[in-house]
């Protein structure tokens, strides 16, 4: 009889742990299927570089049934829990029926979401820097207040749309800042009235310094970059209130914008608190140093949800990276392989962390390859040689090199995309018709 391992999320750690199972598990032995809502992996170091129109949005997207072996089974849904006890989860499909799935073996890889805080006027007027449609949604944005401040004659009322405000110096912030700062830059030579006034850039973190990923040398490169080219670093600095017009900080400063971007940090999927799986105090899931959750003998946790033992900082879980969701993903894929055919013991997760990327646009960049640091433009060309490589199938690969040769040559794209793929219905066109006549 085949076994049911079942995979629950479609990231970086459901992804390589698929891909694992279908390369060692003996051909019938089991049925492995793969529980995602999306049909494609969100390959997100790239994602900054999608919302500045470096790379063309569905090249940063990894299609699961085009990457996947025909022996894992994939399955478009929503997962809505699930009763360990039974060794079933509950799924609701995208016809809106719901249904209980029953697995053996199951890897939960649900990864994370953006964490929020209760700062007034947060949820209304932020804007988040996540997944695929959001970094289109900001860098739609952005085009929007260059447009709309080119019809402005007030300075002042100008200036609020010109003026840009990044909560978070961690990679998203930082990159992200550092990449649309670099695209509205290029593009300002097409906005005279614009240009006259200017853009304002501010990047707000509550620590004492940006990047706490990377060395405080490589760090100090990074912020003497962005300020290079007028971008105002705030540290030691919170946000207090957003309105739609403004944003306030802790140091009593009220910054007229119409865009905050809220890239402080992430936690782990609300469907987390629904498996009926023990949780750390951030809300991951408690796994082992084999990715094994606490208390159970067939379920294992990867990638952002779970609180793993990082094996380079005792007593701490490993940061929510895609390096290390890849690791794990490979791990327990091999973990849950042994279990089926009752082989070796588990295999422990070891890896730590060999290299840090941070690409900020400009041909420029900060990185740590073991106990190298590079920093400039032989960092950025690094950081591309490394996801170049790291990005699963020949095809991805080829098209991420068409992306950055064609940017080289002539440049970013200005085209706004607005609301693509959610045209509007044909009674609001014959609506619309009806107006103007």
């Amino acid at each position: 009889m085949a076994w049911n391992v079942i995979i629950a999320g479609g990231g970086f750690g459901g992804f390589y742990a698929a891909r694992t199972l279908a390369r060692v598990l003996p051909p019938q032995s089991a049925r492995v299927r793969l529980v995602t809502e999306d049909n494609f992996m969100l390959y997100t170091p790239l994602l900054p570089g999608a919302a500045a129109g470096t790379l063309e949005p569905r090249h940063v997207v990894v299609p699961l049934r085009e990457e996947l072996d025909r022996s894992v089974h994939l399955r478009l849904a929503k997962i809505t829990g699930a009763a360990p006890e039974r060794n079933v989860i509950g799924v609701r499909s995208l016809d809106g029926s719901e249904e209980e799935l029953r697995y053996d073996q199951l890897i939960v890889a649900v990864g994370s979401v953006s964490r929020t805080l209760p700062v007034p006027g947060l949820a209304e007027h932020g804007m988040a820097l996540k997944s695929l449609p959001e970094a289109i949604a900001l860098r739609n944005h952005v085009i929007r207040t260059l447009e709309i401040a080119e019809t402005l004659e007030d300075g002042d009322a100008r200036r609020e749309y010109l003026t840009y405000v990044f909560v978070g110096a961690g990679y998203a912030g930082l990159e992200g800042l550092a990449e649309l700062q670099d695209f509205a830059a290029d593009v300002m030579d097409l906005y005279p009235r614009c240009r006259v006034t200017g853009m304002r850039w501010i990047l707000v973190e509550a620590s004492e310094r940006v990047m706490p990923e990377i060395g405080p040398k490589l760090a100090d490169f990074a912020v003497r970059e962005l300020r290079f080219r007028g971008i105002e670093i705030l540290t030691k600095t919170t946000l207090d209130a957003v309105t739609a017009t403004t944003a306030t900080l802790s140091s009593g400063e009220v910054v007229p914008t119409r865009t905050l971007v809220w890239t402080a940090g992430v936690k782990p999927h609300p469907v987390v608190a629904k498996l009926g799986l023990p949780l750390s105090d951030k809300g991951r899931i408690v796994a082992d140093s084999q990715l094994r959750v606490e208390g159970s003998h067939n379920v294992w946790a990867i990638g952002d949800c779970a609180a793993v033992p990082d094996p380079a900082r005792k007593g701490q879980p490993c940061p929510p990276t895609a390096q290390h969701a890849i690791r794990q993903g490979r791990v327990a894929g091999r973990n849950v392989a042994n279990a089926i055919g009752g082989g070796s013991r588990p295999r422990r997760f070891t890896y730590k962390t060999k290299g840090v990327f941070v690409d900020m646009g400009r041909r420029k960049a900060v990185a740590t390859t073991g106990p190298l640091t590079w920093s400039g433009t032989p960092a950025w060309m690094l950081a591309r040689a490394y996801h170049l490589a790291m990005m699963p199938g020949l095809g991805r690969r080829a098209r991420l090199l068409v992306d950055w040769n064609i940017g080289l040559l002539f440049g970013r794209d200005t085209a706004e995309l607005g609301r693509l793929g959610e045209p509007r219905s044909l009674g609001a066109q014959h609506d619309d018709e009806a107006g103007a006549s």
